[in-house]
């Protein structure tokens, strides 16, 4: 099984949209039975919130939910516990190192590595724009499963 961590700053918006487009992709392959998807913050400020509502919108337009979900923070521990650890920015990817320890084992990736577009995931909270969160998330979550369908 392929154990996958999306991370983002404060796990309301981002991370978790990518873990919901992710579990839902999954799904619709047939391969739930291959992976567990999860996603965590690198930070403490919205520990046990919900998903943002902006982001909560935005997945049921979609047909998805994410019911239940609560920030959590990412531990030293997540390290052993994950295959991958993914990162929306670059800010999130030097958190991640930092609370994990460093990388020695090549976990910690760059949501946006998965596409024909390297760079960040936009951070909605910010720009208001869920519609491109979304538009990178799906490719990003839709190339990390053919990646992961190559090896």
């Amino acid at each position: 099984m392929t154990r996958i961590l999306f991370i983002c700053h404060g796990n309301i918006c981002r991370s978790p949209m990518a873990e919901f487009i992710m579990n839902d992709l999954v799904v619709r392959a047939g391969r739930e039975k291959e992976f567990h998807v999860a996603s965590a913050a690198t930070s403490t400020e919205e520990i046990g919130n919900p998903v943002y509502p902006p982001a909560r919108r935005k997945l049921a337009e979609h047909g998805i939910g994410c019911q239940g979900k609560r920030a959590r923070q990412l531990e030293r521990k997540d390290y052993e516990e994950y295959d991958l650890l993914i990162g929306m920015d670059r800010a999130n990817l030097r958190n991640i190192q930092r609370i994990c320890g460093g990388d020695p084992r090549g976990k910690v990736h760059l949501m946006m590595d998965y596409t024909h577009r390297p760079g960040e995931v936009a951070d909605p909270w910010y720009t208001g724009d869920f519609d491109a969160t979304w538009r990178d998330l799906e490719e990003g979550c839709r190339g990390l499963l053919a990646a992961l369908a190559e090896e």
